[in-house]
């Protein structure tokens, strides 16, 4: 089939939305809202309000003022979600080089001696050239200015610079088991094949977060080994979806916990959810009695 649709003004897809039954409380405010956030980016929070999925056709007495709230605590969730990140990545970083540097010495990154397969370690060492090229860092430039030989700055500048998905990838791939289950355990997990489940999908995100992208009632393609026996607070209610946001929360708050005690991450997600009662918490996979979880109280 060929795609034939053409461009349509603002007026004419609110008028779309009227004809379908969304309630536009305020037509100037809807006109202001589509003007900055475009229709297909709203679709995706409105259509748990379809009844006819089909014809997109909504339920009785839904409002565009619901669907703007729901992108708004999306939005929010995404900056607190991102905001926890930050802080994972910059612990795993400093971990991965204080052990594997200690031990494998400052260009272990290079070796694939180290390396479990050749394929990943050379797409790695890839990313990071091009992560350095693109670096502004002074400390970087000054190495390079300084030093001509190896190739690549030792890891504790080098992985300053590389990303979460090269990090994941340079910890799974690291064939010293017990290095990595050292650093597993710095981070209250019980083994390194937890640790890199935990951090492929912390990637995908991550990635998620930095792209703006849907996590509310998102699917999430990558999810993390929840079932191992923790060596800290966990969660005792494992029936949850797997593909959906709340076993990724809960590996943040834990994670979170193994570096700060003093954090608020639970708090702030509760108080999130207090401020936004329209969100639909089962949307993001959460269990009935989550509250009453040890984790999360």
């Amino acid at each position: 089939m060929i795609y034939t649709k053409q461009a349509i003004t603002l007026a004419d897809q609110i008028n779309i939305l009227k004809q379908r039954g969304l309630i536009l409380d305020d037509e100037d405010e809807t006109l202001d809202v589509l003007g900055h956030i475009s229709y297909f980016r709203l679709a995706g929070y409105w259509r748990p309000l379809e009844q006819d999925k089909q014809r997109h056709i909504f339920k009785p007495n839904s409002h565009f003022s619901t669907v703007v709230s729901l992108y708004r605590f999306d939005t929010e969730l995404r900056m607190l979600i991102f905001s926890a990140i930050q802080q994972i990545e910059i612990a795993v970083r400093t971990k991965m080089i204080q052990h594997v540097a200690l031990k494998h010495g400052p260009f272990w990154f290079m070796d694939t001696v180290l390396a479990s397969n050749s394929g990943i370690h050379a797409f790695c060492l890839n990313n990071l050239k091009q992560e350095l090229s693109r670096s502004s860092d002074e400390f970087i430039k000054e190495h390079f200015r300084k030093y001509s030989s190896p190739s690549f700055p030792p890891v504790w500048k080098t992985l300053e610079v590389a990303s979460i998905g090269t990090l994941s990838k340079l910890y799974n791939n690291l064939n010293d088991f017990k290095v990595r289950k050292r650093i597993a355990h710095d981070f209250n997990l019980p083994e390194h094949q937890c640790m890199g489940s935990w951090l492929r999908s912390l990637t995908v995100v991550r990635n998620a977060c930095a792209h703006h992208a849907r996590l509310w009632n998102a699917h999430i393609s990558i999810t993390p080994q929840t079932s191992v026996k923790m060596r800290g607070t966990w969660i005792n209610g494992l029936q949850f979806p797997q593909d959906k946001l709340y076993p990724q929360l809960c590996c943040i708050a834990y994670w979170l916990n193994s570096i700060d005690a003093n954090n608020h991450f639970t708090s702030d997600v509760k108080a999130l959810l207090t401020k936004y009662p329209m969100a639909d918490v089962r949307a993001m996979g959460f269990t009935t009695n989550w509250k009453a979880e040890p984790l999360w109280k």
